[in-house]
């Protein structure tokens, strides 16, 4: 990952969109190790979306110009997003047609997922939010993604457990 001197949430999330995007043409490419970057992006992936929901969502959800239903619907789709990630991660064949059908489900997912989070919460919070907030914010989001990467929460079976765990929020 690449080192950033940058500790504001939201310069940090927005590397993470950055991060994804790259992985994401990493994986269309068939000349690409597409299981190893396939097991990259879910760790960073899940951590990310770990560190917002812990760390980052409940705090927006206090500023009255951050509104608490894109927050919600935020982490709605974080569910959906570990949905596609495990479809993606259960097929065996990476050469396939089912898994370039399975990345292409996730790929539009979690672009979706980015551009809404971007536009509405990202932006309301870098409006409302003062600095040192989003420093704090962005401190405590990078230790708990790294947390949660030391922590292998991109396993499948911790997937499978998160998808277990969220199917009331996507049903």
């Amino acid at each position: 990952m690449p080192t950033t001197t940058t500790t504001d949430v939201i310069d940090l999330i927005l590397a993470d969109h950055r991060r994804f995007e790259d992985l994401f043409r990493g994986l269309r490419d068939r000349t690409n190790d597409r299981a190893k970057l396939l097991g990259e992006l879910a760790q960073v992936l899940v951590a990310h979306a770990e560190a917002e929901e812990s760390e980052v969502y409940p705090a927006l959800r206090r500023y009255k110009n951050v509104d608490d239903d894109e927050v919600e619907h935020g982490a709605e789709e974080h569910a959906e997003g570990h949905v596609a990630l495990l479809e993606l991660m259960e097929v065996q064949d990476t050469s396939s047609d089912k898994w370039e059908d399975a990345l292409e489900e996730l790929v539009t997912n979690i672009n979706h997922h980015l551009d809404e989070e971007e536009r509405t919460i990202l932006n309301d919070a870098r409006d409302t939010v003062a600095v040192a907030r989003r420093q704090e914010l962005g401190e405590r989001f990078t230790k708990v993604r790294a947390e949660r990467m030391e922590a292998g929460c991109g396993s499948i079976e911790h997937v499978r457990e998160l998808v277990a765990q969220t199917k009331d929020r996507i049903d």
